[in-house]
């Protein structure tokens, strides 16, 4: 029985970093004002590139690289609909989406079913991981937990503690008076989307070169639309989207171990959006006002209005 709990909570961990990689890069760009729904066309780009790259040249983390840089050129087609533009952004966020997904079964149809033979070795963190129970669940991952783990908690420290975090925040809440205080709004709308580009591709990276080891079509079975619906959880914190993603990575989990039980496996599959539902459902109840949503979130900006 423990060995079967450790086990469920390595492989929560495994399932809940996709998830964090790309919620904090949705809560970065939506601190900005811009809401971003192409999160999940981006991590079909990252992850097709990302195997694509590996597979030909045998470095995985030259496919990593390439997939972040497809990502963040991928995210400016929203950047400039949204900010340049001035678009609708649930419109043009849509439009990534379903270009994402198209493009990269594409682009991946040549690799589908081929396995990847290149392996990410754990990162085993010396003498932590000899800590009873929580050495093997925390400290014994690949390198994409703690890639996840990191960025959490500078995009947390930039938000919170730093010049550019709040130029971010208050470009999201009050973009006229940020502007008047010499800051260039649409330079750090610009930024902040870009950057969340690159986290959603991350995320996608991490599904084809590490968490499957393989290509196919819709492997981001709707990871994004999950980190949309986390970013709002977290009432767009980096610091807790960290356990708000591996609860849900612990929902994907957990629908495995009661496929013995001989419920629907249609029916188990359906769980994670489930709980999606249910706790925008939660949201919706509470008072919009200690949600702490960004005010100018979705709201184009056009310089020199009053």
């Amino acid at each position: 029985m423990e060995d079967i709990i450790i086990s469920t909570l390595q492989r929560a961990m495994v399932a809940g970093t996709p998830l964090l990689l790309a919620t904090t890069g949705e809560v970065i760009c939506e601190r900005s004002g811009i809401l971003n729904l192409g999160v999940e066309g981006v991590m079909a780009m990252g992850a097709v590139v990302a195997f694509i790259v590996t597979m030909t040249t045998g470095h995985p983390w030259l496919g990593v690289l390439a997939a972040i840089a497809v990502g963040m050129a991928f995210s400016i087609i929203h950047a400039f609909t949204s900010i340049t533009l001035q678009a609708n952004q649930v419109v043009s966020g849509l439009a990534l989406t379903m270009l994402g997904l198209g493009l990269s079964g594409m682009l991946g149809k040549p690799y589908v079913g081929k396995p990847l033979s290149i392996k990410m070795e754990d990162w085993v963190i010396p003498y932590f991981s000899d800590i009873p129970y929580l050495g093997k669940i925390l400290f014994s991952q690949g390198p994409f937990f703690y890639i996840a783990i990191f960025l959490a908690m500078a995009s947390w420290f930039l938000l919170e503690r730093t010049r550019l975090g709040i130029q971010i925040r208050s470009t999201g809440e009050n973009p006229k008076a940020t502007e008047t205080q010499g800051v260039n709004v649409f330079k750090i709308k610009y930024l902040s989307v870009i950057i969340g580009g690159g986290f959603s591709a991350l995320a996608g990276a991490h599904l084809s070169i590490s968490y499957s080891k393989s290509w196919i079509e819709g492997m981001t079975a709707g990871r994004g639309w999950i980190a949309i619906a986390l970013t709002i959880f977290a009432l767009w914190n980096p610091g807790r989207a960290i356990w708000a993603a591996f609860l849900f990575g612990g929902i994907f989990v957990v629908q495995y171990l009661l496929q013995p039980l001989g419920i629907s496996p249609n029916f188990l599959s359906m769980l994670p959006y489930i709980a999606t539902l249910l706790i925008l459902l939660l949201i919706s109840l509470k008072d919009p006002k200690k949600l702490n949503a960004p005010a100018m979130l979705a709201e184009p900006y056009k310089r020199g209005e009053r």
